[in-house]
């Protein structure tokens, strides 16, 4: 499988925002936010071949107890099955981050879900089509309903009400679907590259998460690091 990178950090988002872990990044997505904080697995993919075997013991290494199994979309690889099954029976915590379009059989302990609102999309003369592409691929809740069979967070990126409406209707029509919605499972983030505008954002998305009974998520790691890799 393709690994942009493999580091150690703090979780900076959701459930278990704080924690140490060991972060195995994929490279190469079926998706193209307009937004998107990882150009390097995305819009240039980037990255060398590693088996599983070669990515466990670098993880090993590490003796951290947590992992994130990250990408750009880690589910496009069939060998993130056996890596997460690997790293499970080492006794590693797994939450996987993933856009939820694609199905998986993977074991998780958290699945750690972002769906790609409709401000996501790029520009409508991005080359190689992207827009209709990225528009085509970004929403499937037939596949969302099934991640969230298990233990899962649901994380919305955030930028505007219309947004934040959005991830609610959202959030109702899932529900319809028959994905059980834990609301304290749910974090809305601000979207941003910089603490000023985190801030920003986050001045009136707070009050209209309390109203929702749904969290705000600070995206602890963009005021901590900023945007550098391996962070």
């Amino acid at each position: 499988m393709r690994i942009a990178e493999i580091y150690t950090s703090l979780q900076g988002e959701g459930l278990l925002a704080g924690t140490p872990s060991v972060f195995v990044r994929t490279s190469g997505c079926n998706l193209r936010c307009a937004w998107c904080d990882t150009p390097f697995t995305s819009w240039r993919p980037e990255g060398v071949e590693r088996g599983v075997a070669a990515i466990m013991a670098e993880v090993t290494r590490t003796g951290l107890v947590h992992a994130v199994v990250t990408g750009g979309e880690p589910l496009l690889f069939a060998e993130t099955g056996a890596l997460c099954t690997a790293l499970g029976d080492s006794g590693i915590h797994v939450t996987i981050e993933t856009a939820g379009t694609v199905a998986t059989t993977a074991p998780a302990d958290l699945m750690s879900i972002s769906p790609k609102l409709g401000s996501s999309a790029p520009a409508r003369d991005t080359p190689g089509a992207w827009h209709a592409r990225h528009e085509a691929t970004r929403r499937r809740d037939d596949v969302l309903v099934g991640l969230m069979s298990g233990p899962h967070q649901l994380k919305f990126v955030i930028d505007s009400p219309a947004d934040f409406a959005e991830a609610r209707r959202w959030m109702d029509d899932l529900e319809d679907a028959g994905g059980a919605i834990d609301r304290r499972a749910v974090f809305m983030m601000p979207q941003g590259r910089s603490a000023d505008e985190l801030a920003t954002t986050s001045a009136w998305l707070r009050s209209a998460c309390r109203e929702a009974g749904v969290h705000l998520a600070p995206r602890h790691h963009v005021a901590w690091f900023g945007t550098a890799r391996g962070t």
